[in-house]
């Protein structure tokens, strides 16, 4: 089963562009905290996210940098080839479902 589960803060805003055949896709990088942090390293992990069709427009219209949500989807992990003839692989959550939970924390209050 590839099921994924994350809540977290966007890193910056989302980004929305569509297809060739003018379907919604939005992408955006989620900030999860760690359960654990080692002196000197991120106490997060970056999960790059995507989102299609009505859900990836909405996201763009109501979320974007420090925004808490909640994602839903699946694992996947797709190659392609750069300009420079180089394959690069990349993973990233592909959503089903997207919750806006809270809006970005605001400088100077306590949480």
């Amino acid at each position: 089963m590839n099921k994924v589960t994350l809540g977290g803060r966007l890193t910056k805003d989302v980004s929305l562009n569509r297809t060739q055949n003018g379907k919604a896709v939005a992408r955006f990088t989620l900030a999860v905290k760690k359960s654990y942090a080692k002196e000197g390293e991120p106490q997060a992990d970056f999960i790059p996210c995507v989102v299609w069709d009505k859900q990836a427009e909405n996201c763009a219209k109501y979320v974007g940098k420090g925004h808490y949500v909640t994602v839903e989807g699946r694992l996947q992990v797709r190659s392609f080839e750069d300009s420079a003839g180089v394959q690069r692989y990349v993973t990233e959550v592909v959503a089903n479902s997207v919750e806006f939970v809270s809006a970005p924390k605001k400088a100077g209050n306590a949480a």
